[in-house]
């Protein structure tokens, strides 16, 4: 077993520091080498599935890898929708499946399925981990595929790999014997060059940009990266571009810079009000956008140039308009155009600002009127207001990052937000906040989410480690409320049976079971009164659930919807 032990010590000397795992008896020989290991910190997470996202939330929030340790049989197949939400992310996993020896595979023998590359295009790659490693070169193999594991997995773009490794009894070391690593075990680092662009790049891009008369700069879902932030306003102050981001990009701190009402007045604005807008340069970069009103306009806009950066990896071509993909960093390339052309100061054109100022106004108004019914998008509107400074914020799919995006972030709290968008499924969305909550126990973690993503995935909660800083809001309307506000479910009359996903849970239970406070409001009153206690710092992990009507709510959101008509066209 030296060489299954080793594989915790190669971990570690790589700079892995936390590792996940589920019980089980055919990965024993993986846990003693983890749990042994003095340089790692492994937690324990029954449910498999909470657990990769568990794993993927401490990555997230350390950027850099998160080892994952699970027995053999279905237990890897529950790591699969965390390993693909990584992938999509760019998120590094380091994902060790015990397995049955090979001469077992499909001869009926208990918890044994087809392991080896599990997770087929979802992962970045795979590696069949020797089961027999006694003569030198078995092991010197066994260390080598650790070292390229782990060097896929960090290698831009970051992803999940997987190590298949087959094990053989006996599987636990007699009583009294020891574990030991081998401190010289073979190690082979990676590392990466910087990409910078080229002179003749910056000829090339400055003449375009120049020659371009209204210049929009779109960002995906990005990291937050204070790096950033000063090259990109530079940038657009001296090429007169506009930047637009959803709240997923991490952009906030731009301040009034930042296009970032777009999905209020874009799905008010008439086509001929559109047309505008439409830029002649397209720049983007980042990973996904959460507004489809965004989406829909860039793809109708045809601009002459679209360029995307991107450093690494597959490009995709989301609004139909790629003519230049340029492989560099973002703060790379803007922060090196704004060095070149510091003489070529434009003034930003007027019409994104104007629907900006309109869309802030709008929402201003719009929430400040009387007589509102007690509903969750007012709720999550004076949630937004209360969070506390520096805090990891996660939103749940479905409606509460659209919400989110439509209200967008207090400005100066330097408020980091993180969603599953890589997916954009519902069913590790609290995993991946208490996986945040565990990584940095001095940051408040705040997860906003609706009553479905929440009790899909309830064994968040089902370890033994303290969350103190985590708070989760919970918007609970007893069923799916997005498919009454989407079209096309909400015309239908099988919408309350087989779409909305009706339930009478409450989470006051799981609260009790798992020793969280637990809040419960359904007026505007009790929830003013609940905010500051809730968020307190030294209150401790906590559930706050807000009641509302899923009828209600889809109404007031149609009042919403029409009063932005009304606005903007």
């Amino acid at each position: 077993m030296q060489a299954v032990y080793n594989i915790a010590e190669i971990c570690a000397q790589h700079g892995i520091t936390d590792v996940v795992l589920s019980p089980g008896s055919r990965s024993a020989p993986l846990t003693l080498a983890f749990a042994r290991h003095p340089a790692l910190t492994v937690r324990v997470v029954p449910d498999e599935r909470a657990a990769a996202f568990i794993g993927l939330g401490i990555a997230q929030a350390q950027k850099r890898p998160v080892a994952l340790v699970c027995t053999s049989g279905t237990a890897g197949l529950n790591y699969a929708p965390a390993v693909a939400e990584a992938f999509f992310q760019h998120v590094p996993l380091v994902i060790f499946t015990a397995d049955r020896p090979p001469e077992w595979i499909d001869q009926l023998d208990g918890q044994t399925i087809r392991q080896r590359n599990l997770y087929g295009a979802h992962a970045k790659g795979e590696f069949e981990f020797p089961v027999d490693t006694a003569h030198a070169d078995a092991k010197w193999h066994s260390a080598r595929i650790v070292n390229e594991a782990i060097n896929l997995a960090q290698a831009a773009p970051a992803g999940p790999v997987q190590v298949n490794v087959p094990l053989r009894e006996p599987f636990y070391p007699k009583a009294g014997e020891e574990i030991g690593y081998e401190k010289a075990v073979k190690i082979t680092r990676e590392s990466a060059l910087p990409a910078e662009l080229s002179s003749d790049a910056h000829s090339i891009f400055v003449e375009q940009l120049l020659a371009s008369s209204n210049i929009l700069v779109v960002a995906g879902q990005h990291g937050a990266d204070k790096q950033l932030i000063q090259p990109l306003t530079a940038f657009a102050a001296i090429y007169g571009a506009t930047v637009v981001a959803d709240t997923i990009a991490n952009l906030d701190e731009m301040g009034d810079g930042l296009i970032g009402k777009h999905d209020v007045f874009l799905a008010g604005l008439t086509s001929e009000q559109k047309a505008n807008l439409r830029p002649d340069l397209l720049i983007t970069f980042g990973q996904s956008l959460i507004s489809k009103s965004l989406k829909l306009f860039l793809r109708d806009a045809a601009p002459r140039f679209h360029w995307h950066i991107q450093a690494t990896g597959a490009v995709a071509d989301t609004f139909r308009s790629l003519t230049s993909i340029i492989r560099v960093e973002p703060a790379t390339f803007f922060g090196s155009l704004a060095l070149e052309s510091t003489s070529t100061e434009r003034s930003t054109p007027s019409v994104w600002q104007e629907q900006e100022l309109k869309g802030h106004a709008f929402l201003s108004g719009f929430f400040s009127a009387s007589a509102q019914p007690f509903n969750e998008f007012s709720a999550f509107h004076l949630t937004l207001a209360q969070l506390p400074e520096t805090t990891a914020l996660h939103l749940a799919n479905s409606m509460a990052v659209r919400y989110a995006n439509i209200l967008g972030i207090s400005q100066g709290k330097q408020i980091e937000v993180f969603a599953n968008r890589g997916t954009s499924g519902i069913d590790g969305c609290t995993s991946t906040a208490v996986g945040a909550a565990l990584a940095q126990p001095e940051r408040p973690v705040v997860l906003l989410t609706g009553d479905v993503a929440f009790f899909y995935d309830r064994n968040a909660f089902w370890h033994n480690y303290p969350t103190p800083n985590l708070r989760v809001v919970l918007f609970n309307n007893h069923g799916g409320g997005i498919f009454r506000l989407i079209d096309g479910p909400r015309q239908q009359p099988e919408l309350e049976e087989f779409f909305e996903t009706r339930q009478v849970l409450t989470a006051e239970n799981t609260a009790k079971d798992f020793n969280l406070r637990y809040f419960s409001v359904s007026t505007f009153a009790e929830l003013d009164a609940a905010l500051p206690v809730f968020f307190a710092a030294n209150g401790g992990a906590a559930i706050l659930e807000i009641f509302t009507y899923s009828k209600t709510n889809a109404a007031f959101f149609e009042e919403y919807r029409a009063a932005v008509k009304q606005a903007f066209s």
